[in-house]
């Protein structure tokens, strides 16, 4: 279990730690703090995003094949690596956009793009995520993007984590919010219903995603996204990440298992790095 230690954030002093974001085998996961100046102007939470999302680019070195991920927190990440493309600092790289958002992001900032078709091995991805449990195991997807996402974190070498500390839970579906599924929109409710069902133990209540219209929201994909609320935190991702696939219609889910290499948690208190 990763241990969390802050410094605080009315006088931070950047000590960038030597420990490598790349993931160490088995070996046990460690926490790793730093900070920098803020002088006497306290630091928003977004302040705190960037900052962690910066810390995440440094990872990138020339040559590399990088995953581009969707929400606020990436879209920092993004915005930096378009940054150093402009000054020069940051040179022959190319993304893979998670999303839409992201592709129109990244093609305004002069980020080439490029697809897994062509690149089907990438050297690192940096995305947020919705909850961050003790393993580092996560909920992502409230953005929409949990297919296109999961499909490039996954052949990523290395995945970076950049998350604010409100996303720290104890058991993944422990924050009451939304753990989405990417359905078909063929008989959706049939799936609705059988999720809902599957989960009942948890306290589960599943709802059809909608739009500001209260429309179905559509993903990039074409499809819809039901979206589970638990009561209680689920006593197993593995086991339930199982169950939820074997359900015909059911395109992709949430849980992003057993995927980060390293996560960034930025909190009012400062900022830290919990690897494994």
């Amino acid at each position: 279990m990763a241990s969390l230690s802050f410094v605080s954030s009315s006088h931070l002093t950047l000590r960038t730690p030597s420990i490598s974001l790349r993931s160490t085998g088995s070996s046990p996961r460690t926490s790793v703090s730093f900070s920098v100046k803020a002088q006497s102007v306290a630091l928003s939470q977004d302040d705190l995003k960037k900052l962690a999302a910066e810390k995440a680019v440094e990872a990138i070195k020339p040559g590399m094949v990088l995953g581009l991920g969707t929400g606020s927190t990436a879209a920092f990440a993004v915005d930096q690596i378009g940054k150093l493309l402009s000054s020069g600092e940051l040179y022959d790289i190319v993304g893979i956009p998670t999303s839409k958002r992201t592709e129109e992001q990244a093609r305004s900032l002069g980020i080439p793009l490029v697809a897994l078709d062509t690149h089907p091995r990438i050297d690192l991805a940096i995305d947020g995520a919705d909850e961050v449990d003790p393993n580092l195991d996560l909920v992502k997807g409230r953005g929409g993007a949990l297919l296109r996402e999961k499909m490039v974190e996954a052949v990523a070498e290395k995945f970076i984590v950049v998350a604010d500390d409100t996303k720290l839970v104890t058991g993944l579906g422990g924050s009451g919010l939304a753990m989405p599924v990417e359905v078909v929109q063929f008989c959706w409710n049939f799936n609705l219903i059988r999720l809902q069902d599957l989960f009942k133990e948890f306290g589960c209540d599943a709802k059809l995603r909608v739009d500001g219209d209260g429309k179905p929201y559509v993903t990039d994909n074409s499809n819809y996204i039901i979206d589970l609320y638990f009561k209680n935190p689920l006593k197993d991702g593995f086991a339930a990440a199982k169950e939820i696939g074997k359900f015909q219609g059911v395109v992709e889910h949430g849980l992003f298992l057993g995927m980060a290499t390293s996560v960034i948690i930025a909190g009012k208190n400062g900022v830290q790095v919990m690897t494994k």
